[in-house]
């Protein structure tokens, strides 16, 4: 091709060698086996079709930046219009009245009327079968208003495989791997992504290019946390001592739970090896995950050690602070908060006795990874809420050791579905708090519409009357012309006159830190008893006595968000709700979601459904500005099963070089270890390096 379109495909898809183009697979295929007849088409929804006749006419109509082409289209039954608003007088010259054609696009009504805008067209071939399944490749704006079209795209890509050299081109996959597996050879694969004969032969190259695609990301990844396990020390911390005893025997409030005692004693276990540990824990609101971080601070305390805990908001690290200094007093444990509206002269005190060491346990915010912060020896590092860090912010705490890099725990009240935290985390340590304290029920969840606001009010009413307390969560500040939301102002304006016995505070995110504060702690010492928010309230509000949680248009907001919110009900002993407001008028997939939130409290399954529903991208910390590498065809919500197969892949091919691809580990039980030939393992090694050129070391920041 030339310059100019070569220069389009890089700027617009970033292709720029044949085997980016290789593998620019379609996004999606399509059935071209059938015709419709224009009277085939009903109401609703349509798919892309396609249809045989000829142009009966053509006009041109409007003016200036509405000039469009309109022409007559008949399969000899019935006519349809068909829409040009780009290089019309190109498409009226190429086209001609009489010939047989066929177009294939997306057909819309509109006042009774059937019409396809810029569909695909070709002369019609008797000769020729119908050509059964075709891929849709990606094309933006800019290529299709330069005349790039889709059967440019599919002639670019079959003169490539045409091409005798493409035929040459070794297999990424080791020979041995496609054997094991049973996946379909490459150069047939990549055919039949392009072009495919069948269905079945589609779904099966479809298996092998995730296949491979993950099994490179899984290896990859792998190869680095092996790199961590092997080469970064840690604090050897071999005793349990008095601070720990003394807690556990004479101040613990309530037994641990099973699940409480397994995370501590894998996070004991950690401590003594030599090399730092770098844990995630998971669990649910309520799950007793602040406890488990509190003892293993006290590990680092009763070796020599200080500890740190920091936290995506002030109002979540001062209730930190404040529970973490009931629980530490009785053990003469010194802690002290470090957040920005830490006043000059209590910040001086406090980094002086922090490079003393008078300073046991230090709870902030991001105001902990300033320069000016220095401990006299972090051995334990513990992030909440870890995915409200940048990954960059989660790294500068890493540095913070003085004479090593601490323990790292990161803990997240946001369950991160299997397939995600196993591809993303590699063979990093995660721990899962899977049982409740003893006492906590599960929140009634309901879904009510606006027609029952009554019966709504009169469950507030009762829970009022007995002593409890009520959040109502707004998704808007104020009223938006241009969105049909209910906001936090109107909503505490209702509140105010239905509810007016009762004390009503509010808190958004908007709101100065002192006034934030003030309004936080009317809520919780309970003067107020309906606290009006957005979404602010939803990590950081511990409040036993809440029993209530409306969520208004609750269609707008994640699965995963709304069991954050439901958490913070609940946790007293009395029985809770949580109300989930919504329109009637939702889409089916809406409701499906909202519906999940009534019939399950179990947040890995919440997690699970809303990845299946909204995809990866912001389930996770790292995520937050898309995944870590790039996934062209699989599916992390989708490909759990072959996820695991590519990662058992990965470690049989690991163990089976060792030292080739990573530095030499104890094989993983239960793998059968496979030795590649030399040539296959030149092939992984140049795999690894064209797919990953830049290394970044996700398993050294948590």
């Amino acid at each position: 091709m030339g310059e100019a379109r070569a220069g389009l495909l890089a700027k617009e898809l970033d292709i720029h060698t044949f085997r980016d183009l290789l593998y620019n697979f379609p996004f999606r295929h399509v059935d071209r086996s059938r015709f419709y007849r224009i009277a085939d088409l009903r109401h609703g929804e349509l798919p892309a079709i396609q249809i045989k006749g000829c142009f009966v006419n053509f006009r041109e109509e409007g003016e200036g930046l509405r000039k469009r082409l309109v022409a007559a289209f008949s399969d000899g039954a019935r006519l349809m219009e068909v829409v040009w608003f780009a290089k019309t007088k190109a498409i009226k010259a190429m086209l001609r009245i009489g010939e047989e054609y066929v177009i294939f696009g997306k057909p819309a009504e509109y006042r009774g009327v059937w019409s396809m805008a810029h569909p695909e067209i070709e002369r019609f071939d008797p000769s020729k079968p119908p050509s059964g399944l075709r891929g849709i490749y990606s094309l933006t704006d800019t290529m299709r208003k330069r005349g790039f079209s889709m059967q440019k795209m599919r002639e670019i890509v079959g003169n490539l495989l045409d091409d005798p050299r493409t035929a040459r081109v070794a297999d990424p996959l080791p020979r041995q791997l496609v054997e094991r597996y049973h996946l379909m050879p490459f150069a047939e694969a990549v055919r039949e992504m392009h072009f495919p004969t069948g269905h079945a032969s589609l779904a099966k190259a479809i298996e092998r290019m995730k296949f491979e695609e993950l099994f490179y990301v899984e290896i990859h990844i792998l190869r680095f946390s092996r790199s961590r396990g092997e080469k970064t020390p840690g604090y050897v911390f071999p005793k349990i001592g008095r601070c720990f005893n003394d807690f556990f025997f004479k101040v613990l409030p309530f037994q641990l739970t099973g699940a409480q005692k397994r995370v501590l004693h894998e996070i004991r276990d950690d401590m003594r090896t030599g090399r730092q540990m770098n844990r995630l824990l998971q669990g649910d609101v309520g799950c007793g995950k602040t406890m488990v971080a509190f003892m293993t601070m006290l590990m680092a305390v009763d070796n020599d050690c200080q500890a740190a805990l920091m936290a995506p908001t002030e109002i979540l690290a001062e209730q930190h602070a404040e529970t973490l200094r009931q629980w530490a007093e009785p053990i003469c444990i010194r802690v002290e908060l470090l957040t920005g509206s830490t006043r000059a002269a209590a910040r001086r005190e406090i980094l002086a006795s922090l490079a003393s060491g008078d300073i046991h346990i230090l709870v902030g915010t991001h105001a902990l990874i300033e320069d000016k912060v220095e401990f006299r020896r972090l051995g334990v590092a513990v992030i909440d809420e870890q995915h409200r860090f940048g990954v960059a912010q989660r790294s500068r705490m890493w540095t913070k050791g003085t004479l090593m890099a601490p323990h790292v725990l990161v803990m997240t009240a946001t369950p991160i579905p299997r397939t995600l935290a196993m591809t993303v985390y590699g063979d990093l340590e995660v721990s899962v708090i899977d049982e409740l304290p003893p006492g906590r029920k599960p929140v009634d969840t309901w879904l009510r519409y606006d027609d029952n606001r009554i019966e709504v009010d009169r469950l507030i009413f009762s829970q009022l009357r007995e002593g409890r307390q009520v959040y109502i969560v707004y998704p808007l500040i104020t009223e938006n012309e241009k969105l049909d939301l209910k906001s936090l102002e109107e909503g505490y304006r209702r509140t105010c006159e239905v509810y007016s016995k009762w004390p009503v505070c509010y808190v958004h995110g908007r709101m100065k830190p002192a006034e934030k504060d003030y309004q936080m702690g009317r809520f919780v010492s309970g003067e107020a008893r309906i606290m009006v928010a957005t979404t602010v309230i939803e990590v950081g509000v511990n409040v036993p006595n809440a029993s209530v949680m409306v969520i208004e248009n609750a269609e707008r907001f994640g699965l995963s968000q709304l069991h954050q919110l439901r958490g913070r009900v609940g946790r007293g002993a009395d029985k809770s709700y949580c109300i989930l407001m919504s329109h009637q008028k939702i889409g089916a997939d809406t409701r499906r979601r909202l519906s999940i939130m009534t019939e399950t409290t179990d947040g890995f399954l919440i997690a699970e459904a809303d990845m299946k529903l909204r995809g990866p991208g912001d389930m996770e910390g790292t995520l937050q500005s898309g995944l870590a590498f790039n996934l062209k065809v699989s599916d992390l919500a989708r490909d759990g099963q072959i996820v695991a197969l590519a990662r058992r892949a990965a470690f049989e091919v690991l163990d089976g070089n060792p030292g080739r691809f990573a530095p030499r580990a104890t094989p993983r039980p239960g793998v059968a270890p496979l030795p590649l030939s030399e040539p296959d393992s030149r092939t992984v090694s140049s795999e690894i390096a064209r797919r990953f050129a830049v290394d970044v070391d996700w398993s050294r920041i948590s």
